[in-house]
């Protein structure tokens, strides 16, 4: 799922680091959600067991204000492809999750059979309310999909819902999974995800030394139209790529002159995409199409990585989930990369 612009945050949250837009602006009607926050719990509850309703209440702050939780929720609907990964990985499958229409009624590849007893919610033509009221939740996540603070007070009516805590395009999945951790009163197992996960980037970056130091750049090539770059160093893509040595190339961050989330290079303009690492979505056309394409660096290196939109989802949102599946992917560039 890719994200649309939206206007800056008003709110706050409990978060280790703000997350700007994450930059492949594909041009398909899809979503992509996320939220953090949270209060304290000794995280000592089974996540089967139903603790004690005041003593689960916690508040979370976000861009519309705050919502209350005052027990362990166990229908939850997350219309939201990062919190559902991690819900998944947690053993708390929601009911019902944003089915993404531009992958055909399939799931993503990294998911399995995991959602097989939850309702795919279609997204394509907006928040499908009436689906979503008639799985009676007692959590909504959701993101992306509330342009509007009236969408929020809308799915507020069905049930407690977190929205996006900031202007952030695409959120740290480790703040979904702290705040998950709370919510289900089992920050340990959290932590635990979150470990497993990043040592998945850690392990590869120690075996390609040869990173530290390169470049990279994402992109999303709109037939007829442009190329949109991930442009934030902030992003949760760009922070991915970071964990593993690599760095936004310059070249875009000056093309960019400090705007979150992506830019848009003309056709005319694809050299500025001189990176080290490109890992490039071309929506189902040749990239060998695109003027210029051949004589990029990553591509005369060898170290350029062609995605179908299911693949780089991974990337473009990372998930606990995701990322194991994703940094396999594009070993083969980062290998090129890294000389090895």
């Amino acid at each position: 799922m890719t994200p649309s612009t939206r206007p800056p945050s008003t709110g706050s949250g409990r978060r280790r680091s703000p997350l700007a837009a994450v930059g492949i602006a594909v041009t398909l009607s899809a979503l992509v959600l996320a939220a953090c926050g949270g209060d304290d719990s000794d995280g000592s509850t089974d996540s089967a067991a139903s603790p004690d309703p005041a003593a689960a209440a916690i508040t979370i702050d976000h861009r519309y204000g705050s919502t209350t939780i005052d027990e362990r929720p166990e229908r939850i609907v997350a219309i939201d492809t990062q919190w559902t990964d991690v819900l998944i990985a947690l053993g708390e499958t929601p009911v019902g999750y944003a089915e993404d229409p531009t992958v055909g009624g399939e799931d993503f590849p990294w998911r399995g059979d995991e959602l097989a007893d939850s309702e795919a919610l279609p997204i394509d033509a907006g928040i499908p309310y009436e689906q979503i009221a008639a799985l009676e939740p007692d959590l909504i996540v959701i993101t992306f999909g509330v342009q509007e603070e009236s969408d929020y007070e809308r799915l507020s009516e069905i049930a407690p819902t977190i929205p996006s805590l900031t202007d952030a395009e695409v959120e740290e999945w480790q703040d979904i999974a702290v705040v998950a951790g709370e919510i289900f009163d089992d920050e340990d197992a959290a932590e635990a995800m979150i470990a497993e996960a990043e040592q998945a980037s850690a392990d590869l970056s120690a075996e390609l030394t040869g990173l530290e130091g390169q470049t990279f750049a994402m992109a999303n090539y709109v037939p007829g139209d442009a190329i949109y770059v991930v442009s934030d160093p902030n992003d949760g893509a760009s922070l991915l790529f970071e964990q593993l040595g690599l760095s936004i190339t310059p070249t875009i961050l000056a093309e960019a002159g400090g705007a979150a989330g992506r830019v848009e290079l003309s056709l005319e303009n694809i050299s500025l995409l001189d990176s080290d690492v490109l890992v490039l979505f071309t929506n189902d056309t040749s990239p060998e199409d695109i003027p210029g394409y051949p004589s990029l660096p990553a591509v005369v290196s060898g170290a350029v990585a062609v995605l179908d939109y299911a693949d780089v989802v991974g990337l473009n949102t990372p998930t606990p989930l995701s990322i194991p599946y994703s940094l396999e992917l594009i070993r083969p560039a980062l290998e090129a990369a890294a000389g090895s």
